[in-house]
């Protein structure tokens, strides 16, 4: 399988990166970040979650956001919803397109969303059936494809038959989710060849946390097996909560390093990210867990 010339960068920060940080943002706040974030060149942008403020509160005005921020119709701006609810919401403020989601360990389904994996794709089916004839997309995640905290390591072969479940209920993409971040690359090359033989390569991405530092080895394993979607969160914004301390998310700078390093076209400008990055690690007085953005500022 050949590496790929051009890959799509999910942007994930302002949704998976900002509902694990324990600053909450301004509407105005999170509106500018994602306005600054497309401004760098990013095409794919997760703004928000339609989930109940209780559990997230983080993700609050979702709706507001969407609605305030500016539409680049080259950009796809993607919402999380957990269910029915949460899709009518997204509907209702005219979100085109939606990601839904599943893991593939039993345990850390019921710790995480208080049902089965079986469960769960019942509820995603549900959503799914409701936005047939409505101009919707559809992404699927998939969480723990390399361990659990709960109950260790997984088996691809769970994982690839849930992918292939997702993309049966309408899927057009699966993300493969270390959420934890234990995997290691020769895992991935092996996991993304089980899987591929249920689900093309290229309706494949990789969603990596950088717990145990292996994310861009493991994002690396995954390119070179044909993957060219790559999910990641600027300044590495969301932490690990099974891992206290831990980093969490991959850095969108640290990504785009490697890819451009690689002779990888991604259309995003790094120092403008870099900036963004710094900004918003103001914004939320955190430390920037990206080593480009750290050596960058050192250097300069």
């Amino acid at each position: 399988m050949s590496t790929p010339k051009q890959v799509k960068v999910v942007e994930v920060g302002p949704r998976d990166g900002l509902q694990n940080e324990t600053i909450s943002l301004s509407l105005d706040d999170k509106v500018n970040f994602i306005n600054q974030l497309v401004d760098c060149g990013l095409n794919y942008v997760e703004f928000g979650a339609f989930v109940s403020p209780k559990w997230v509160p983080q993700m609050a005005q979702s709706d507001a956001v969407y609605r305030g921020i500016q539409k680049d119709p080259s950009v796809t701006y993607g919402a999380l919803v957990p269910n029915t609810k949460g899709l009518s919401a997204a509907l209702d403020c005219g979100v085109k397109e939606i990601a839904v989601f599943t893991a593939a360990s039993e345990k850390f389904s019921h710790k995480n969303t208080n049902c089965s994996i079986e469960e769960s794709l019942q509820r995603i089916e549900l959503i799914t059936e409701a936005c047939q004839g409505k101009d919707v997309t559809i992404r699927g995640y998939i969480s723990c494809v390399a361990g659990c905290p709960y109950q260790g390591s997984t088996d691809a072969n769970q994982v690839a038959e849930i992918a292939h479940r997702l993309r049966e209920l309408g899927c057009y993409e699966v993300s493969l989710g270390d959420t934890i971040g234990v995997g290691t690359a020769n895992q991935f090359s092996t996991l993304i060849d089980t899987v591929a033989q249920k689900v093309p390569v290229d309706q494949l991405a990789v969603h990596c946390h950088d717990t145990y530092g292996q994310a861009l080895t493991n994002i690396y394993a995954a390119l070179q097996m044909g993957v060219a979607t790559i999910d990641a969160s600027v300044a590495g914004l969301g932490g690990c909560p099974y891992a206290k301390g831990a980093s969490g998310n991959v850095s969108t700078e640290d990504v785009v390093y490697l890819l451009h390093g690689m002779g990888i076209s991604t259309g995003i400008n790094l120092e403008a990210l870099i900036q963004c990055s710094q900004q918003i690690c103001q914004k939320l007085e955190r430390e920037n867990q990206s080593k480009v953005s750290l050596a960058q500022t050192t250097s300069a």
